[in-house]
């Protein structure tokens, strides 16, 4: 590291020391190098790097509902899997098969991307996650049933099951077991993916909740659980549940990804921030960076091969005369802004 560097980490520890009322530095290695205006019709929820593959797969709801595929590297167009209305999406490495967290589940070929199946699935499928160790897919749901564990091979349902809670992202490690943050509990579930049953759920505990971001340092047991109540990154050994540090981040957080080559965690708040946070041990960590993005920016993914972070936002109108709060009393938008909606890529 050079010395620059050491100085830069050193003034992050001390903004971490002093408690979530401390600001994480603006200045740092990553900064903002495109947004791309890609634009196009209907919601949007998460987004995902098939890193193997070279692509970057964006799934629309609403009007015209499909899932948009972009050149990794570009960030141009290159296809679509057309009348499908899903969350997210996920790609399993082996069979080239990609999924769609839609209503029935949507199984398409990553190569023609040319829809093979839709699988019916019970509950409302939300977050997706594929496990290339087990060969599975699994669809989460708030409703039950919370998990639908899918074999990525030929599509077919292996388990349908619940975990007692509300799940939003997960993580796996890779050993046969499937973590997920549960955020009506403000805990975290561990389930076998042999038996799919719940073998522990860790709290984490009355200060913290909301926990709606999860990633994973598989190799230093430590889960990375992002909460809205308040806005902190709570740190957790995934072995124990013991909780080992928590540190501030941006507000409205909605994903969140760990990059093990930099021991690096990223999280995206609706806020226009991504907050990077340093594992610099184990057991030690500290806010590298804040990097401003784009306001409604929540969700993002990371490029395994580059280490690039994606997000995905747009700009919207002013929202209609009468409607000062939507569901949950959140501010309710207006309308998407036409050809607003972009891509913004977050790199060194």
């Amino acid at each position: 590291m050079r010395p620059f560097c050491l100085l830069v980490a050193a003034g992050i520890a001390v903004l971490a020391a002093a408690g979530p009322a401390a600001k994480a530095p603006q200045d740092g290695p990553y900064h903002v190098i495109r947004t791309e205006k890609v634009g196009g019709d209907g919601g949007f929820d998460y987004v995902y790097a098939d890193s193997a593959g070279r692509a970057l797969y964006v799934a629309r709801t609403r009007q015209n509902p499909r899932v948009n595929v972009f050149a990794l590297d570009s960030l141009k167009p290159i296809g679509e899997i057309s009348k499908v209305s899903a969350h997210g999406a996920a790609v399993d490495p082996k069979s080239h098969h990609g999924f769609g967290s839609s209503k029935p589940v949507a199984m398409w070929d990553t190569k023609t991307m040319q829809l093979i199946k839709t699988i019916e699935v019970e509950g409302g499928p939300d977050g997706i996650l594929s496990d290339p160790a087990s060969g599975q897919v699994y669809i989460l749901s708030h409703g039950e049933p919370n998990v639908t564990a899918i074999n990525a091979k030929d599509g077919s349902i292996i388990k349908a099951f619940n975990v007692g809670g509300a799940p939003e992202q997960s993580a796996v490690d890779g050993k046969g077991h499937l973590f997920i943050d549960l955020e009506d509990k403000g805990a975290i579930a561990v389930v076998d993916t042999k038996t799919f049953q719940v073998i522990h759920t860790f709290p984490l505990g009355e200060k913290f909740g909301g926990n709606a971001g999860l990633a994973f340092d598989v190799k230093n047991h430590v889960l990375f659980v992002a909460c809205r109540e308040p806005s902190v990154m709570v740190m957790m050994d995934s072995n124990t549940g013991k909780v080992l540090a928590d540190l501030p981040i941006g507000a409205g957080c909605d994903g969140a990804g760990f990059n093990a080559k930099t021991h690096e965690c990223f999280s995206s708040q609706g806020d226009g921030t991504l907050t990077i946070i340093k594992e610099t041990s184990p057991t030690t960590f500290v806010v590298e960076q804040t990097v401003k993005t784009m306001p409604g920016a929540k969700t993002m993914t990371i490029d395994e091969k580059t280490g690039k972070v994606y997000l995905i936002a747009a700009e919207y109108g002013a929202p209609p005369a009468g409607s000062a709060t939507g569901q949950g009393g959140r501010p309710r938008r207006g309308p998407l802004v036409p050809g607003s909606f972009s891509i913004i890529e977050v790199g060194k």
